[in-house]
């Protein structure tokens, strides 16, 4: 079983089930827009992957913060923002059982991360 962790209308989460329902992986989701994420979960995996793999620079919400916002130089910024605006953090990020990530989609990883 996986956890997916992620906001449900995002397009890379849309696919993310659709591979999943596609090979019969089971998982849960998590909706990080609604239940938010921890403050600890998100040290762990900064920890595991690096703030810098979790923040999503690309998003509609990073360009909505203001310049100082933007300048995250630190985790502790990072997870801070991140808590503030859940939206800020890459999708999906993947966790198993087991405690091993994996952030973003892609086919190719997805076969041999869940299976």
């Amino acid at each position: 079983m996986i956890t997916l962790y992620g906001i449900k209308n995002c397009n890379s989460m849309k696919k993310a089930f659709e591979w999943c329902d596609a090979h019969g992986t089971a998982y849960t989701f998590h909706d990080y827009k609604k239940l938010g994420v921890p403050r600890e979960r998100l040290v762990e995996w900064c920890r595991a992957v690096g703030w810098k793999t979790l923040v999503n620079t690309r998003g509609t919400t990073y360009r909505g913060l203001s310049p100082e916002d933007q300048e995250i130089t630190t985790q502790s910024k990072a997870v801070a923002l991140m808590v503030a605006h859940p939206s800020l953090i890459k999708r999906p990020v993947v966790e198993t059982d087991g405690g091993q990530l994996l952030v973003g989609f892609d086919p190719t990883l997805f076969e041999s991360f869940v299976r």
